[in-house]
């Protein structure tokens, strides 16, 4: 798939135009006692002994120093792991999955669909009807038809909760140029005055596009402004994306399970669309039913997908939302813009005592949302109590020790690009 690892996204120009931040994967520091690391950061900071929260995540710094390894955690090392993700090719991705599939089993069968046929009875889908007049019947349908949402939307007629009021981003232009070095372990994500680009090093290329609101700038203009941000030379023609952040009212209807677009869309800031097929197929092999559907199942895989969409939702306005951008009209408006009760009250009380809880099982812990908001200029006005039974020597020592430990860590640590050509080199991409 021609992948390279990830350790985090960048954020540039979304505090302050010139701010820059990045969102890195991990622990933020360590704990000490009862506290996580952000209370004691926020006093040292308070009292000018600590540097950037950055300095004291693993990722971030070896981010910054374009370095990667495998890091796990070990019984015997306070190291935290450094996890990671993966840039890959999305449509060498899909080559792949379809092959990996086929090759153990799966049938493909290829076809536009010109009819979907329900039970008189029960109102199920029955079966769907194929250009070529073939049938494909089923007791269970998954569909993944994209945004169009053919089964649940379209036939079933389940409604579309429409986010826009929060991100108002609906269009996205994409373009491939040619790789840039150096071939640096992380995502770009670069604000724009009317939404924001991503740069994704792969190991044949660089994936590049610009996510933006059709109703502050032109897709010409939009265009224009990624042509001209390039590393390199551009691959193939710009393509233009529509879509509009939201998700089905339900995404198991009847005897339909929708995945993918054809359930939602969160817009592509944090990278978020494949976990939520991954996360979506998990789920219904958990529900899988042995005969007729019951109700208490769908119903559960339902308010467990709803959950977790919308606690990825309140992660991503959190970005619009505590944007710095002063003077430009799409930024300006999210930042004033009413929030979602669970966000505005999560951040009140970061704001307030340094605290973030995680509920369940949500994707983005405390250490991504402290990042955000800290990176973003949401500082809190108070730390935990406990904080203060170091002295300021004791704290002082604390945060240069965990400093530290992970300054030398990432310096046994080879350089990206030298640990992708020793370890995982891909081919060449046939044209």
């Amino acid at each position: 798939t021609q992948g390279t690892y990830k350790l985090g996204i960048q954020f540039e120009g979304w505090g302050a135009f010139d701010d820059s931040y990045i969102h890195a994967f991990g622990l933020v520091g360590r704990g000490l006692g009862l506290l996580p690391f952000q209370h004691y950061w926020l006093r040292g900071r308070a009292e000018g002994v600590a540097g950037p929260l950055s300095d004291y995540v693993l990722n971030a710094l070896a981010a910054g120093a374009n370095r990667f390894a495998h890091v796990e955690r070990k019984a015997d090392s306070a190291l935290p792991p450094m996890p990671y993700a993966y840039h890959f090719d999305a449509t060498l991705y899909a080559q792949f999955l379809r092959r990996f599939a086929e090759e153990r089993g799966v049938t493909r069968r290829e076809g536009r669909i010109v009819e979907v046929l329900r039970d008189a009875e029960s109102g199920d889908v029955s079966a769907v009807r194929l250009a070529d007049g073939g049938m494909v019947e089923g007791d269970l349908f998954v569909d993944c038809s994209g945004f169009r949402s053919l089964l649940l939307g379209e036939t079933l007629g389940v409604g579309y909760q429409d986010w826009s009021q929060w991100l108002g981003c609906d269009r996205a232009v994409a373009v491939p140029s040619a790789r840039a070095e150096p071939l640096v372990p992380y995502t770009r994500s670069i604000a724009q005055k009317a939404g924001w680009r991503w740069r994704i090093p792969l190991q044949h290329r660089t994936g590049n596009g610009h996510v933006f609101s059709s109703q502050h700038i032109s897709e010409d203009e939009a265009t224009a402004m990624l042509l001209a941000g390039l590393d390199g030379e551009a691959l193939a023609e710009p393509r233009t994306i529509r879509f509009q952040s939201g998700r089905r009212e339900r995404f198991w209807d009847r005897n339909v399970v929708a995945i993918g677009l054809a359930s939602g869309f969160i817009e592509p800031l944090e990278s978020t669309a494949i976990h939520l097929v991954q996360t979506a197929i998990s789920r219904l092999l958990d529900f899988l039913p042995n005969g007729p559907v019951a109700a208490a199942d769908r119903d559960s895989f339902n308010r467990l997908a709803v959950f977790e969409i919308e606690k990825i939702r309140d992660f991503v306005i959190l970005h619009y939302a505590a944007n710095g951008r002063s003077g430009e009209p799409f930024w300006d408006a999210l930042r004033t813009m009413p929030l979602p009760e669970p966000l505005a009250q999560r951040i009140a009380m970061f704001r307030a005592s340094g605290r973030i809880v995680r509920e369940h099982d949500e994707l983005f812990d405390v250490p991504g949302w402290v990042q955000v908001m800290i990176g973003q200029g949401i500082v809190p006005e108070s730390w935990h109590p406990l904080a203060d039974q170091l002295d300021q020597g004791q704290l002082k020592g604390f945060l240069d020790t965990v400093k530290g430990a992970f300054a030398r860590d990432v310096e046994r640590m080879p350089g990206h690009a030298d640990y992708v050509a020793r370890f995982c080199p891909a081919g060449a991409v046939d044209a």
